[in-house]
């Protein structure tokens, strides 16, 4: 009998979404639901809807039919920035960091964009300048990145590893409620990848942060979440504990690729 999950309050519910492309059914009917501080995997073969669901919790897409309800807010008809100030950060599968700009200053544009204090025209009159709240909030998160001693360098020349942890930072400010994370383990060595476990490990426990993470690796995936979830031709195959649903035999034919 499967072991009962801890509960958390609802954050994020999602309820029947359906999302259509020409002739192809990307979502069918499929509900979605994350607590607060609780982390949840996504996982399935190619083809199977992650992205399309991803894409519709965020707003990159408009599902034909369901509702997505975040914080008490029904936000499926919300611009993606309007979905960012009420709480969901996000990272990219393809790196999205702008090259000449230091760590420190990645981190500080993202808080003031969240926070809707970043103006053309403070620039513009020189007065631009960082208060020293955001100053302490970037430095927090330094900190918990283990990025303090490289603060000040260029994007450029960071190795893939610590590129990804200045992307997950950037999302990480503005202190969302849901940080969505889209394949970070991507072009990870097999140490970097540890090395963000333990970040997002790390960042749950200071922040209670809920993630939702879509991952090809099962063992960062294994380590990083509380629930799994499988979905197979856009319709939700399996969810709970993530031992037990690995162990299902319809996810491993379907996602595994294995038998019986």
């Amino acid at each position: 009998m499967p072991s009962p999950l801890p509960s958390w309050p609802s954050l994020l519910v999602a309820t029947g979404i359906s999302k259509q492309f020409g002739g192809i059914q990307a979502l069918s009917e499929l509900s979605f639901e994350v607590g607060r501080g609780e982390a949840v995997g996504i996982v399935g073969p190619n083809g199977a809807g992650k992205t399309t669901l991803f894409n519709c919790l965020l707003g990159l897409e408009t599902p034909d039919t369901g509702s997505v309800v975040f914080d008490g807010v029904r936000i499926d008809r919300l611009p993606v920035w309007k979905r960012s100030r009420l709480g969901i950060g996000r990272t990219y599968q393809r790196m999205e960091l702008f090259r000449g700009m230091t760590v420190a200053d990645h981190l500080l544009v993202s808080e003031q964009a969240s926070s809707g204090t970043f103006r053309f025209w403070r620039d513009f009159l020189n007065r631009g300048g960082p208060t020293p709240g955001e100053l302490h909030h970037v430095q927090e998160v330094l900190d918990l990145l283990g990025l303090e001693a490289m603060a000040d360098r260029p994007v450029d020349g960071l190795d893939l590893g610590h590129a990804r942890l200045v992307e997950l930072g950037r999302a990480m400010m503005g202190a969302p409620k849901l940080l969505m994370l889209d394949e970070p383990s991507s072009g990870l060595d097999a140490g970097e990848t540890a090395r963000l476990s333990t970040v997002l490990a790390s960042l749950r426990s200071a922040r209670t942060t809920a993630v939702v993470l879509v991952e090809h690796d099962l063992q960062l995936v294994e380590s990083a979440v509380d629930r799994l979830c499988v979905l197979n031709f856009g319709r939700m195959l399996a969810s709970g504990r993530v031992d037990e649903v690995l162990a299902d035999t319809e996810v491993r034919r379907a996602y595994l690729g294995a038998g019986g």
